[in-house]
């Protein structure tokens, strides 16, 4: 399929079809998440050596969580942006970031004749973007580091997909819009995978594949969902069959992974998934519940059809096992959890999540547009449940 799409058409068609994909958006606006404890034993690791790292993007979602860490543990940070985005999470600390402005579609000048010890990509929505980067920056940087996604694995019509798993190459004639987008976006993670590896080989490669990730500033408000409605208590919609798998994992702790990765050297390619073990909607959500002193109760409802009426398709971490989707919750992190990815407890990230949500960082009128738009679960929730009661 030859259509190719920008990236802003590409999030625009995500916000008008709804599509789940992992890392689809960067969040802009933030909070400083993390707290003087997590900064401190952050620094206690350390006879590393000191790196010099370019981070292409960096003011949105990962970015600024990555930049904490790594200045936590010495490191000096260049990013390379439009210079469009103002840094919100952890802006504190951009007053010591080196800032180049430029444009990865046709304007690198600020990277010639430069060098660092590691380039992280967290902006390659772009193959062609991917493969210019990395051929200026092949013989002037040691390491590079790609933020991909498992929606390299798409169709996911398996399951246990492992980093040696087959991954999507090309795009299929004939889809639906919906299927075009997620087939592309596949594509474009994966042909830019490959371009990382072919200008800077295996052996100075590190590609990450994020699944769902949650946390301060995420931009997405796919998840916010749960923090928001578990504050309140009472009678709470759950979607979902008893055996419904989810995985998702909050963006801190694959910042904080990567800069370790990065530190270690350890190159190849990684599944960054969570939870730690086997998860179903139905356990997160007891999990969940922890997070807030309210009392509430569950309404499980596990009728695909009867939540596809009521156009519940996903409420991440949880997305209807059907289709081309059946096993997008399915992915293995084996790999990962043996190279030191570890993971926060479910509550903290959605006790963290809400207090972003309510601080500051948060205009009145975008969580107005959330909690108050009539089309949301949030606002439908109570029919919702009126009508499963009496189907």
């Amino acid at each position: 399929m030859a259509n190719k799409k920008t990236r802003r058409e590409f999030i625009e068609l995500g916000l008008k079809t709804g599509i789940a994909i992992p890392f689809l958006f960067s969040g802009l606006y933030g909070c400083n998440s993390a707290t003087k404890q997590e900064q401190e034993s952050a620094t206690t690791d350390t006879d590393s050596k000191k790196l010099n790292i370019l981070i292409l993007g960096g003011t949105s979602f990962l970015g600024p969580h990555q930049i904490a860490y790594a200045m936590s543990r010495g490191h000096s940070i260049s990013t390379f942006t439009r210079g469009k985005t103002l840094p919100s999470v952890h802006k504190e600390l951009f007053k010591d970031v080196e800032r180049l402005i430029g444009d990865r579609k046709d304007n690198l000048k600020a990277l010639e004749g430069r060098k660092w010890d590691v380039v992280i990509d967290n902006s390659g929505r772009d193959t062609e973007w991917t493969r210019k980067t990395a051929e200026l920056l092949k013989d002037n940087c040691e390491l590079y580091v790609y933020t991909s996604s498992t929606g390299v694995f798409y169709p996911y019509l398996g399951g246990d997909f492992k980093e040696s798993d087959k991954v999507l190459l090309e795009e299929p004639e004939n889809v639906s819009k919906e299927e075009e987008l997620e087939y592309w976006y596949g594509v474009m993670k994966a042909t830019s995978e490959q371009e990382a590896i072919r200008h800077f080989g295996e052996d100075r490669t590190i590609i990450v594949r994020p699944t769902y990730m949650i946390g301060p500033a995420d931009k997405s408000n796919r998840f916010i969902h749960w923090p928001i409605r578990l504050s309140k208590g009472g009678e709470i919609l759950v979607p979902g069959k008893s055996d419904d798998k989810v995985q998702y994992i909050d963006v801190r702790d694959v910042a904080e992974w990567m800069i370790r990765l990065i530190e270690t050297k350890t190159t190849g390619t990684f599944n960054a998934v969570g939870p730690n073990s086997t998860e179903t909607m139905h356990t997160f959500m007891d999990k969940a519940k922890q997070s807030f002193d309210v009392d509430s109760s569950f309404v499980k409802i596990d009728d695909y059809d009867f939540l596809k009426a009521q156009n519940i398709y996903y409420i991440v971490p949880w997305i209807i096992a059907e289709g081309n989707n059946i096993g997008s919750a399915k992915i293995s992190n084996a790999k990962a959890k043996a190279n030191g990815l570890t993971f926060r407890p479910l509550t903290t990230s959605i006790k963290d999540t809400h207090d972003w949500w309510n601080s500051d960082a948060v205009s009145q009128e975008q969580r107005d547009a959330v909690e108050q738009d009539p089309k949301s679960i949030l606002q439908r929730e109570a029919s919702i449940i009126q009508t499963w009661k009496a189907r």
